[in-house]
């Protein structure tokens, strides 16, 4: 028996005999992860480790648990099974709290008009410098002022004579993104961290509010569908 097929079509093209047993979904996706630092921390020759604390559970610096404005990874420090992660991007934002020791929620303060909390901010973003933590090797990523959301301190503040500010300032949108063009490869069960890492000429938190580094990794995953 011939099959049916139409005047002038070409061969029929085979068909395996096998069904596939799964597909790859693909999308863009950030993970973050955030350091507290309270008021007085001295943060000099210090190494931070983030990406380690799961949300839900404590860590990182804060009192409480890591909610979703903190973190959302499921797991600390590792990429699930069956999904790989390639980033071409990595964004550092800076932000200090309105008041010291509030749990260290320091989310509530993004724009700054004090003199101090400028300076703060500009401590940080000019002797932080991010590096990758693969257990066995560290990787320098770059300093905070080339991550995006770090590049300085933006906005305007005027003192009367009476010593009152008025203005806003915040920590700016750095407009030089790495891996633009080399992503960075983080394969299904890999396990890492970020480290913040500060020099030796890094200032002290200041003693009137906390502040807090959030970390965000931008790429695009592909995580494998079982399907049979």
């Amino acid at each position: 028996m011939q099959p049916l097929v139409s005047p002038g079509a070409g061969p029929i093209p085979g068909v395996p005999s096998q069904q596939p047993t799964n597909l790859f979904r693909f999308g863009g996706i950030t993970l973050y992860s955030t350091f507290a630092f309270p008021a007085n921390q001295a943060l000099a020759n210090s190494q931070n480790r983030i990406f380690t604390t799961p949300l839900g559970q404590n860590g990182q610096g804060f009192v409480g648990a890591l909610t979703r404005t903190e973190t959302n990874l499921k797991e600390g420090g590792r990429i699930p099974s069956g999904q790989a992660y390639d980033v071409y991007g990595v964004a550092t934002q800076v932000i200090a709290s309105s008041t010291a020791g509030a749990d260290l929620v320091p989310m509530n303060a993004p724009f700054n008009d004090a003199i101090a909390t400028v300076a703060a901010l500009q401590n940080v973003v000019n002797t932080a410098v991010l590096q990758w933590d693969f257990t066995q090797t560290v990787v320098d990523i770059c300093p905070v002022m080339l991550a995006g959301a770090g590049g300085g301190v933006y906005g305007a503040i005027a003192q009367n004579a009476a010593g009152a500010n008025s203005g806003a300032m915040n920590n700016g949108n750095g407009g030089i993104w790495m891996y633009r063009k080399h992503p960075v490869a983080l394969p299904g069960n890999t396990t890492f961290a970020v480290l913040i890492t500060f020099g030796s000429r890094a200032a002290a938190i200041p003693a009137a509010f906390d502040m807090a580094i959030r970390v965000v990794l931008l790429g695009y995953y592909k995580s494998v569908i079982e399907i049979g």
